[in-house]
């Protein structure tokens, strides 16, 4: 009988953790583990071979932890990694095992959200220029148009807890701004960083009430259940201890004393050393 195991949740920092939050509120009964690359974080302007190689060596620590499927709780990577560790990695080592991301399924029901077709993305200038989003929606909602904008301030800012500052409200409603002036028929804004949602509540101030906000944990944390719901292999693989461990490649104290906002819970972190 092949030994059962935890759902691997990754990213290059913090961020993940707000995936983490409503994939642990919707699937409580699982066991999880969770690594932030925060030693090496932000991967957002970071080529795609070295979002590549950092990804990969992450996900290898995974499946030496047990894990038999992780998802990559962040857009950067799953924008420049997961493509090539699924075709290419994946097949070599083992095909039973799988990686999975956030862009496919918030690809998949996004256009939903947005009635007039117009939807806004912002996120990091990795996945911008990516165009990974671009290459996903048009798969499912070929009709919809898109307008983007990378926020290459918003990451520092929320990390170095200043997203409420007089500096933050310049540069949040100046990304806004340049987004919005894009196209008046907006209606849908997709927040395509999983540290975005601790901005919500500035964001609302520069945005007419009639956009609607879309961030991607709910999204996520559906699509993990319908997955496993048709995935039942996989699904029998996965131990349901109700635990969460979590790990950083960086600072244990500091993980610590950041996660709260993220998370919304105090956590207990362990050092992990990849190579």
């Amino acid at each position: 009988m092949q030994e059962r195991s935890p759902i691997g949740i990754f990213d290059s920092g913090y961020g993940g953790l707000t995936v983490l939050k409503d994939i642990k509120a919707l699937l409580p009964d699982y066991d999880y583990l969770y690594l932030g690359d925060n030693a090496r974080a932000p991967y957002g302007n970071r080529s795609f071979d070295t979002v590549y190689e950092y990804t990969l060596q992450c996900v290898q620590w995974f499946f030496k932890q047990g894990c038999e499927l992780v998802i990559l709780a962040c857009n950067t990577a799953s924008a420049k990694a997961l493509r090539t560790i699924q075709q290419k990695y994946l097949p070599e080592i083992d095909p039973q095992k799988r990686v999975l991301g956030v862009i496919r399924p918030t690809s998949e029901v996004i256009g939903s959200y947005s009635p007039k077709r117009n939807i806004g993305i912002l996120g990091t200038k990795g996945t911008i220029l990516s165009g990974s989003y671009t290459i996903e929606i048009e798969k499912f909602f070929p009709e919809v148009k898109l307008y983007q904008h990378s926020c290459p301030m918003w990451v520092p800012l929320i990390e170095n807890n200043e997203y409420e500052s007089e500096g933050a409200q310049y540069f949040i409603e100046k990304d806004i701004k340049e987004l919005l002036s894009q196209s008046a028929e907006i209606d849908c804004i997709l927040l395509a960083c999983t540290h975005y949602p601790l901005l919500i509540n500035e964001i609302k101030k520069f945005i007419p009430s009639s956009i609607q906000l879309i961030s991607q944990g709910e999204i996520v944390a559906k699509a993990l259940k319908d997955y496993l719901i048709r995935n039942k292999e996989m699904e029998a693989k996965i131990s349901k201890g109700k635990t969460i461990k979590f790990y950083t490649t960086d600072s244990v104290s500091e993980f610590n004393s950041q996660s709260l906002k993220f998370y919304g819970e105090s956590v207990s972190a362990n050092h992990a050393l990849i190579t």
